[in-house]
């Protein structure tokens, strides 16, 4: 990903020299990745801030938690698409061929892994969130409210930096012909747990309770089992995320007892293909926000200025928002989240 080299002089000498022997495997995919990142740059990047601008009203207007941290994804996901999308892929390695700085690149590294953090592991915080929310409603008010969602987010930003901040030693899998070493392998099973393993470990376990918390309802009080559309949704953008990063977390592991990116095409393709799907996810929450919510939708009319003038809004808590469609229906509307 970033040109780091994490090894003494004489190793490193040694792998420029094999480097110079031996070619790097070519791009099959030519200039499609480019021509993908700005597209996904181009379109994304205004659609998220679209999204942010939205997401800050309602939650000034209505002080829920749930806007809290849909807001906090939607910042990370913003950061992610500047600092991996544009400078990690289109300004280091189409404009400027990776000729900048080594100092430059390390701290590049680190604020990539570091916004990468930050959107995952927010999105694990708003999933249990939403557990409480639908299994333990009574209690949600007491647990979840604006204030300590504001410090929670910050915790997590933080976190997500320090967490990044060993990654300023990640190799560059593109140009290194060397077999991994063992800081290397270090970095990348790091990785791969603290992106992938640990939070899809998360989804499963609270996406499940949720559904078995949800059927036990209807089975006890004999009505039909209805998944609300938040709910849904939380189911979505979970399996979106875990089908999406899968490829590139297989590739990382590849790559590290297989062969090297710098060696063989076809990990270099597969490299390729899989962080094109994983970046994907960074610009299709708006269209699943757009789906769910009537309040988003008329929140974004109305920033775009398409709001009709005079026009009355009604207010039914039951479909006004994410967070009203978790409620089971025999919650009483004094307990609605």
């Amino acid at each position: 990903m970033m040109p780091l080299q994490n090894s003494s002089d004489a190793p490193l000498l040694e792998a420029e020299g094999e480097e110079r022997k031996t070619d790097p495997s070519p791009c099959v995919l030519g200039y499609i990745p480019i021509i993908y990142y700005s597209i996904l740059l181009g379109l994304g990047l205004p659609v998220n801030i679209l999204t942010a601008v939205a997401l800050s009203k309602l939650a000034s207007r209505t002080r829920k938690s749930s806007y809290c941290y849909l807001l906090a994804l939607t910042t990370s996901d913003i950061l992610t698409q500047i600092f991996i999308v544009f400078v990690g892929f289109i300004l280091q390695t189409a404009i400027l061929h990776r000729r900048v700085p080594n100092a430059f690149i390390h701290m590049v590294s680190v604020l990539e892994f570091s916004s990468n953090h930050a959107s995952i592991w927010v999105t694990v915080i708003l999933t249990i969130d939403r557990y409480v929310a639908l299994c333990h409603p009574l209690q949600y008010r007491s647990l979840s409210y604006p204030e300590r969602t504001r410090k929670v987010i910050t915790t997590v930003f933080l976190s997500s930096f320090v967490t990044g901040i060993p990654f300023y030693w990640w190799s560059d899998v593109w140009r290194d012909p060397r077999t991994p070493g063992l800081l290397d392998r270090f970095l990348k099973w790091v990785h791969c747990f603290i992106i992938y393993f640990i939070p899809c470990t998360i989804f499963l376990l609270t996406n499940t309770v949720i559904i078995l918390r949800l059927r036990r309802k209807s089975q006890s009080n004999r009505y039909k089992l209805r998944i609300g559309k938040t709910t849904a949704i939380l189911l979505s953008i979970t399996t979106v995320f875990a089908v999406l990063w899968a490829p590139r977390t297989i590739v990382i592991i590849i790559h590290m007892y297989v062969s090297s990116v710098h060696k063989d095409w076809k990990v270099h393709l597969a490299m390729d293909v899989g962080n094109m799907l994983a970046l994907l996810n960074t610009a299709v929450n708006f269209f699943l926000y757009c789906f769910v919510s009537r309040r988003f939708r008329e929140m974004v009319r109305e920033v775009l200025g398409m709001q009709k003038p005079c026009r009355v809004m009604e207010v039914r808590k039951s479909q006004s928002d994410f967070s009203d469609s978790l409620k089971p229906t025999e919650i009483p509307q004094a307990t609605a989240i």
